[in-house]
């Protein structure tokens, strides 16, 4: 059985915003790479040719589609949550719908945003890093959603951070990072997905110049692990990951 990695995030585009290089470089290393979005961001600023919110989310859809072919992931999902009111969701039950996918997908690497909400601050992201956060813990509890498939651990949770914020923007509390990967041999890869979100020309063409200019790298913090251990320099998230 190769080794998995799962995405979790929040809005189409997060996935090469954020985590495009991860994605990319350890599907070209023949990681089964899994991405789930929770929103269709059908409330974004940026619309594109949309008309109505229901149209912008199919249009969005499409492109998360189209990103994630681009990238490699195996597999790909956006559920039906509403773009902008994830922290109205209760943990309880937002956490229980990701244990579930975990259960199923049974990723050895989890990854997610941090709870500041990324570079730019979202609420949607700090909704899904807590989700996600308790999800991993409790993918592997006897004790939480009995009924919800065959008990899974995964190995690693790891939060995107940042050695550079956007301009014009919140400065976000970000966290020191333990992992920075070289993303250099699929950072074309990672560019090209950002061109598939056509509704988010906007956002991609301010976007693009920081990535070119402090890339190509993506830097990760060790959140949770199976076996404690301090905190070291690693250019690898599968460091130290079994096959199982």
């Amino acid at each position: 059985m190769p080794l998995r990695l799962l995405c979790i995030c929040a809005h189409p585009d997060d996935e090469c915003f954020g985590f495009g290089g991860a994605i990319a470089l350890y599907a070209s290393r023949g990681v089964e790479v899994s991405v789930l979005c929770l929103t269709e961001g059908q409330a974004a600023t940026n619309r594109g040719d949309a008309s109505s919110n229901k149209e912008l989310g199919q249009t969005r859809r499409a492109e998360f589609e189209a990103s994630c072919k681009v990238l490699g992931a195996k597999n790909y999902e956006v559920l039906d949550y509403h773009d902008g009111k994830l922290e109205s969701e209760t943990l309880e039950a937002l956490a229980g719908v990701l244990v579930a996918h975990i259960r199923r997908l049974r990723p050895h690497v989890v990854i997610t945003f941090g709870g500041e909400g990324g570079l730019n601050t979202h609420p949607d992201h700090t909704a899904v890093s807590a989700a996600t956060t308790a999800a991993f813990h409790w993918s592997g509890s006897h004790k939480r959603y009995i009924t919800v498939g065959d008990l899974w651990q995964p190995q690693r949770l790891y939060y995107l951070t940042s050695n550079f914020m956007l301009p014009d923007r919140q400065a976000p509390l970000l966290a020191p990072w333990t992992h920075t990967l070289d993303i250099s041999s699929v950072f074309d890869k990672k560019k090209q997905a950002f061109e598939q979100h056509k509704s988010q020309a906007p956002l991609m063409q301010m976007a693009l110049p920081l990535f070119e200019k402090h890339n190509p790298e993506e830097r990760y913090t060790l959140a949770a692990a199976v076996a404690p251990q301090p905190a070291r320099p690693s250019t690898d998230l599968f460091e130290g990951v079994a096959e199982n």
